[in-house]
């Protein structure tokens, strides 16, 4: 699946140049049948992975010779500029955290996804690092996300909003309501829009919506799971009848177009931003197709600079907040 997104990937993306991670056997068996592909990537054996299962503090105290951890070292030496992985999150997560680090003035890093909606795409994030948030780290996730929408969906000002359980200003808990106060008065190139509600991410109200992980990752999977939901009601009724079936034969490029539209997974990576480094996570269970997107992705993060957009945003909040403070 890798090798076949490769392919792909090389063709949008021509002066790109990759390092391949894992089994050097099986990595020079695959790459032996694309010989133009195999001039374009370095492999570096791996002797170990980690699994799927494995939870993060154990990956993380033995995991120096898997694939995954080499992948991640050679981002922090320099030798590439992004890691995609297809592999456990939360030992990505950590082993990143552990080698990269969190960038300057960020507090927690933050997962992002790019979730479809009636107007196009928004930013939600944290969609599963951090269940739970104080208002400063709320910001920083505001900070993130503008940053990101502005470096990859090309908004010059982008409106952020706070998912919240009503829009009205005396509802929320206490982090929520600390945090709308902050962003408010933020010195950020961006249009605060106040609190979203959970129709909201869909209505693309607003380009990206904040929110803590617990609640960004159950609406997510409630997300994902409801599309599967319409999918299945779809089918089920197009074979309840003759003409259903012929009308499903005849509309089934429609379906598999409208599965993927409806569900946030199918544009197939979730973004770890705040860290010192580009690390985007594929779905364990994407297609070359899918995989190949999460790969664009990385690429086109380091292009836009993103990093230093969040840090330079940063910064001039901070700056902005001393100068009215001391005035």
């Amino acid at each position: 699946m890798v090798v076949a997104a490769l392919a792909r990937t090389v063709l949008r993306h021509p002066a790109a140049r990759f390092i391949l991670h894992g089994d050097e056997t099986a990595l020079k068996a695959l790459l032996a049948k694309r010989a133009k592909l195999a001039e374009r990537i370095t492999i570096r054996h791996a002797a170990e992975q980690v699994r799927m299962e494995e939870k993060p503090s154990l990956a993380l105290r033995r995991g120096r010779n898997t694939s995954m951890w080499r992948a991640i070292e050679s981002v922090k030496n320099k030798e590439a500029e992004v890691i995609v992985s297809a592999g456990n999150t939360g030992a990505l997560m950590a082993m990143s955290m552990f080698q990269l680090g969190v960038l300057d003035g960020i507090s927690r890093p933050a997962i992002a996804a790019i979730w479809p909606t009636k107007r196009g795409q928004s930013i939600v994030l944290d969609v599963g690092a951090n269940i739970s948030c104080d208002a400063e780290q709320l910001v920083d996730f505001a900070v993130m996300g503008e940053a990101f929408a502005r470096a990859i969906l090309g908004l010059e000002r982008p409106t952020v909003g706070l998912l919240n359980v009503g829009s009205e200003d005396a509802k929320g808990h206490d982090a929520v309501k600390s945090a709308a106060h902050l962003l408010r008065n933020a010195s950020l190139p961006m249009e605060y829009a106040g609190f979203v509600e959970g129709g909201d991410i869909s209505d693309g109200t607003v380009d990206v919506v904040v929110t803590d992980g617990f609640t960004g990752n159950v609406a997510l999977k409630t997300a994902e799971g409801t599309a599967r939901l319409v999918v299945h009601f779809l089918r089920q009724a197009l074979r309840s009848s003759f003409f259903g079936r012929i009308g499903g034969l005849i509309a089934s490029g429609a379906l598999k177009a409208l599965r993927r539209k409806l569900d946030p997974s199918s544009s197939n990576g979730g973004i770890f931003l705040g860290l010192n480094g580009i690390v985007v996570k594929s779905h364990g269970g994407a297609d070359a197709m899918g995989f190949a997107g999460a790969l664009d992705m990385a690429i086109d993060m380091a292009d836009a600079g993103v990093i230093a957009r969040i840090v330079a945003d940063r910064a001039n909040m901070i700056s902005a907040t001393i100068e009215a403070a001391a005035s």
